[in-house]
Formats: C-alpha cells, structure tokens, sequence
C-alpha cells in the first residue's frame, strides 16, 4: 500500500487537523499547485480555468513559478484558491520542491500524446510523497485528450495508474475546456469537506463525486 493509500484511508487527516468538524472559514486560501513534466498543458489548464479561453499558438516554457487567485462556490459558500503554476522542466526542480511543503492540493498532469510525461508519473507521486503533507489533496490529470489521432496512453491506463497510487483521476482539453472546471471543482469541494466533516461522516470521495458529476446534463465541456 502507498503512503497515498493510507493517508486516504485515514480520512487524509494529519495532527495538525484541529479545525475538522467547525464550520467553513472563507477566507481560508487553499494552496493548489499544478506539477507535471514540460509541455503537458499546466499554463493553458490554468487560463483555461481563470478565463475560459484557450492560448493559441507556439508552446512557450513557464520560467520558475507564478500563481492565480480563484474563487469557486461549493453549495453556497465561496472556496478561495491559490493556482500555482510550476516550470516542468529539471532545473526548476528544486524550486518546485520548495512549493510542495504547503501545499494543500496537487494537480498531477501528463499528456496523452507524450509517453514520457506519463512514465514520469511515478516519480513525481514520489517527490509528492516526499515533500508534501500528509494530508494534501491529489488528483491525477491526463490532458490533451481532444488530440486523439494522437493519443498513446489509453484511459484505462490512467485509471489504472491512478487506482494503483489511490489518487482520483479523470482526463482533460485545456483546449476545448472538458473537465477543466470540474477537476478544479472537485478539488475545491474536497478542501471544504476536509475543513467541515464530523468524526462520524463518511470521507468525500472525488472519484465518486467526479462520475456523478460527468453524468449530469451540460456538464464538463
């Protein structure tokens, strides 16, 4: 069993957790910060979220670390979210490492047209293991899954990926938009629930609010 698993298991709850079970404070700002190899879409997953448009054009390489405040309402209550938007490439590393310690979310993304990005998965869900909290949130993305004349990683593989490592997971467009919303959405709501949940109520499950949420009429695209 991963360490992952087990923190799911334990309700993702660590020691510091003192504030479970009061009610939601607004102005808490969640740290998000989106990791992945170079070229996989973090920038234009991002924009796409905070702007609901697509960049068009030549890639062009994130240089260090840069971040976007969004506000998202969860039944009713406004969920603040810090995007941090990281450099993939290696000698940002460090830098990136740096950023894991208060983090309180993680998008994990690779490209389902690049190999390589999904191979890395693994070590970066190690360096996650290394540097992040215990109780941080993880959801693991494949993007550019409008590119299917491309496509070399299967869905089934992700999910199985995914399974293995006891992250959520689902595939995305920066550039048509599909799911973009909701992995954010999804993130947020599971912060909230980790603030606000008894010692008696059952965990959130974002796979499961995730499936439930893909087949509700005029959602995702």
């Amino acid at each position: 069993m991963s360490d992952i698993q087990e923190r799911q298991q334990n309700g993702g709850k660590s020691s510091q957790d003192g504030n479970v079970g009061e009610p939601y404070d607004e102005t808490i700002i969640h740290k998000t910060i989106l990791v992945g190899d170079s070229g996989v879409g973090k920038t234009s997953l991002l924009v796409q979220f905070d702007q609901g448009k697509f960049q068009v054009g030549s890639f062009s390489a994130t240089v260090g670390i840069g971040f976007t405040n969004k506000v998202v309402e969860v039944d009713g209550t406004k969920v603040k979210l810090q995007i941090w938007d990281t450099a993939g490439q290696e000698r940002f590393r460090s830098v990136t490492h740096a950023y894991y310690r208060d983090a309180n979310a993680l998008l994990l993304l690779y490209d389902v047209t690049n190999k390589s990005s999904f191979d890395n998965i693994r070590a970066w869900l190690t360096e996650i293991n290394e540097y992040a909290q215990e109780d941080v949130v993880i959801m693991l993305l494949g993007n550019k899954s409008d590119m299917a004349s491309e496509r070399i990683i299967k869905t089934e593989d992700g999910e199985k990926l995914a399974k293995d490592h006891g992250v959520a997971f689902m595939e995305t467009s920066a550039k048509t938009g599909m799911n973009v919303d909701l992995a954010f959405m999804a993130i947020a709501r599971d912060l909230k629930m980790k603030k606000t949940r008894q010692p008696s109520d059952p965990k959130f499950n974002v796979a499961e609010y995730v499936d439930k949420e893909k087949k509700t009429p005029g959602c995702c695209s």
